[in-house]
């Protein structure tokens, strides 16, 4: 499913983005949870950081 979510600026070098509730339900996450983000070409992907 594609979603298109815009960029928004939180401080001076910070941007954030929303992910879906639907997302996040599906992939059983929680709030403050640690995720592990990865730079590759003009792709960022999120992933669960494992315990």
């Amino acid at each position: 499913m594609n979603v298109v979510r815009k960029i928004n600026k939180t401080a001076k070098r910070s941007y954030s983005v929303v992910i879906p509730i639907e997302f996040v339900r599906k992939l059983k996450w929680q709030e403050r949870q640690k995720v592990i983000l990865s730079l590759k070409g003009k792709k960022i992907t999120i992933k669960d950081c494992e315990k």
